[in-house]
């Protein structure tokens, strides 16, 4: 790409992202500063202390929370677990199966949750159980997060896919390996950079979910979202800050995880 048409370059670019970036970090910085504030108060600073940390393990509303912690790794884990599984086969499906009917149609529909808005598809989700009868509360949870989990972990498995070529297949069936080997010794461990990538991205995607756990959730069930966002209705108060700060550090290592496993696969591959 020329220096003319690379938008680094363009008047006011630099500016404009200087802007973003601190519109969209700075208040996590805040929450992140004032989560060791000795002080109650949100506003004033009262010294360095770890002691809302500890009012969050050890405090009078350290089972609530506790209990919205395991509901949210339990789910994130079955979920992102299921919605690999799943994508992988799609993947699988999608790129090796060759050309068949209404395959545009499907990468649609399995790529379709990403598109539309998150509000429309809990909308639509809490309407077909209701429809059904299906009962909210942690299963509700799970099969809405495995559902919109699968298009996040799809991307990544299929990016890899792509990258790797035919003929390793061909090679693998030549020397009388049959499907189910091919895929065992040979697809599957070039792909497996691609699998892991794509289940943390689904895990951290199904741990930080507000918007669809709360329509679907149900009485009684909590994930640390969900009581994040109750206990900040009776006021913000600085354990909040330290929860949400801890709940951001996890999203962060797993992210970071995620990028760093598609990097290094992507310099393996160039490599080879």
């Amino acid at each position: 790409m020329s220096r003319a048409h690379d938008v680094r370059h363009m008047p006011g670019f630099g500016f404009l992202a200087v802007v973003c970036l601190l519109v969209l970090y700075l208040p996590l910085l805040v929450v992140m500063v004032y989560s060791f504030n000795e002080s109650r108060s949100i506003t004033l600073w009262g010294g360095f202390s770890l002691r809302w940390y500890a009012e969050i393990f050890y405090g009078p509303e350290s089972p609530k929370f506790k209990t919205a912690a395991w509901n949210s790794l339990t789910i994130a884990l079955i979920a992102a677990t299921s919605a690999t599984l799943i994508a992988t086969s799609a993947a699988i499906a999608m790129v090796r199966g060759g050309s068949f009917r209404l395959r545009s149609a499907t990468f649609g529909l399995i790529t379709m949750p990403i598109m539309v808005p998150e509000i429309v598809t809990a909308v639509a989700t809490l309407v077909f159980f209701s429809s059904i009868g299906f009962v909210l509360g942690y299963a509700s949870i799970l099969v809405a997060h495995i559902v919109f989990c699968i298009p996040f972990a799809y991307l990544p498995i299929s990016s890899r896919l792509q990258g790797i070529e035919s003929h390793y297949d061909e090679a693998a069936q030549d020397l009388y390996a049959n499907r189910w080997q091919t895929f065992r010794y040979v697809l599957l461990p070039m792909l497996l950079p691609g699998v892991l990538s794509g289940f943390l991205l689904a895990f951290i995607i199904s741990l930080d979910d507000f918007i669809i756990t709360n329509f679907v959730k149900g009485a009684g069930v909590e994930t640390l979202p969900t009581a994040i966002f109750g206990a900040v209705k009776q006021g913000i108060k600085p354990d909040i800050m330290a929860l949400s700060t801890l709940l951001l550090g996890v999203s962060v290592l797993l992210v970071t995880a995620s990028w760093w496993l598609g990097r290094k696969d992507s310099a393996t591959h160039d490599q080879h």
